[in-house]
């Protein structure tokens, strides 16, 4: 299994608690809208990317079946948002039309009636460490997760360049194969002296260099040059920490990876929050899902030709109910969408088996019934990606997971 084994690292570990002293006074707030960004270098050219939705998304406000009249008697508000025709029977949010061009070139992709094997608790928290862990059952304290797994399967792997970006971890990417962690998505009200301090740390290191450069562009803004323009760089950053252009930051994430794709990276991670639609959800996942359409247009941006090499899956912990409730939103469910995209996607189509939307079709009379395993499609998307058997993804990358049919996705 790849570790590091040179003097460098205890460098680099002397050089991040620098950076992070010299801005520990300088009043870094953590920003809850940016989350992680966990990148893995690996030896094949094809990508893979993975975008963890946060809060669970509703799949069926995202993909809706609208070809059924009781999705209509279900949600007697939500359902009445137009949506744009996928094959006849599904519509697509119309918050999502940037994306529609995707769609029509066959580089965008959905697998409906999805879910982990997590059942009935319906625990954000839960879910989402089973979503990231890749396993049947929480396993505890050191558990790691499904990328990582699989990275440490693959001969030839080095993790030069595996860290998280943001204030959360990705546990989908932790584990054995080493990563290390920085947060820039942040507040960064630095001193002259502060910035001068991080200049000297970044001179001269192309690594760290680069680590600087990125945080301020994804707050923003750019290294002043001999202090010029520090006041409107900080006017520039608290804008943005008040919440301005939430979408953007995502897209910030995505310019990130890609960059980073496009060089020796070939696994990335990151996350986008604010899934969870209790309540006025014809307004409230609107902002989310300009994130998500965001991300996927900077990821094809960024990426140039190397698109064409590359698979996004974008997966939530669960889906919602099936019915409103009361308040105009929807309650934690079971089964849900998975987003796809990317040049070797074979998209332009809604995947799975449909379960139905009559009451005996129902889990528990309240939710759309799982029909896959959200697991067994990214088992697919890294088999034809790059090539592990079956029974490596079976046995260690997805324990316990039975993959079925291969349902086709990588083109």
């Amino acid at each position: 299994m790849p570790k590091y084994k040179d003097d460098r690292v205890a460098d680099m570990d002397r050089r991040r608690f620098l950076i992070r002293s010299a801005m520990g006074g300088a009043a870094l707030v953590a920003n809850p809208g940016l989350a992680s960004v966990a990148l893995a270098q690996a030896p094949w050219e094809n990508r893979l990317v993975v975008i963890i939705l946060r809060g669970a998304m509703d799949g069926l406000e995202v993909v809706r079946p609208v070809g059924d009249p009781l999705y209509a008697r279900y949600r007697p508000t939500l359902a009445t948002k137009p949506g744009l025709d996928l094959d006849g029977y599904f519509a697509l949010n119309a918050r999502l039309a940037p994306l529609m061009p995707l769609w029509r070139a066959g580089e965008l992709g959905f697998a409906h009636a999805v879910a982990t094997p997590y059942r009935d608790k319906r625990s954000h928290f839960d879910g989402q460490d089973l979503l990231e862990a890749g396993t049947v059952a929480l396993r505890g304290a050191g558990r790691d997760g499904w990328l990582n797994r699989m990275l440490g399967q693959v001969p030839g792997v080095t993790v030069k360049t595996a860290f998280a970006i943001g204030p959360g971890d990705m546990l989908v990417l932790s584990g054995a194969v080493p990563t290390s962690a920085w947060s820039p998505a942040a507040r960064l009200d630095l001193s002259a002296r502060g910035r001068r301090l991080l200049e000297v740390l970044y001179h001269d290191d192309p690594v760290f260099q680069e680590a600087g450069r990125v945080a301020l562009e994804m707050t923003g803004g750019a290294l002043p040059e001999d202090g010029k323009g520090e006041k409107a760089l900080d006017n520039r950053i608290m804008r943005m920490m008040a919440g301005a252009g939430r979408a953007s930051r995502a897209g910030a994430l995505a310019r990130f990876a890609a960059r980073q794709l496009n060089r020796d990276t070939r696994i990335a991670a990151f996350s986008i929050n604010g899934w969870d639609t209790h309540r006025a959800q014809a307004g409230g996942i609107n902002r989310p899902l300009g994130e998500l359409a965001d991300a996927l247009l900077e990821l094809k941006r960024g990426l140039g030709t190397n698109w064409g090499k590359t698979v996004v899956m974008a997966m939530t912990e669960f889906g919602r109910t099936v019915r409103e409730n009361g308040s105009r939103g929807t309650d934690h469910g079971t089964a849900g969408v998975m987003v796809m995209a990317g040049g070797a996607l074979r998209g332009g189509k809604v995947y799975g088996r449909w379960p139905g939307l009559g009451e005996s079709d129902l889990y528990q009379n309240r939710d759309l019934l799982p029909t896959s395993d959200v697991r067994a499609y990214a088992a697919y998307a890294m088999r034809g990606l790059f090539g592990l058997e079956r029974g490596v993804l079976e046995r260690v990358v997805f324990p316990g997971l039975d993959m079925g049919d291969d349902p086709g996705i990588i083109a």
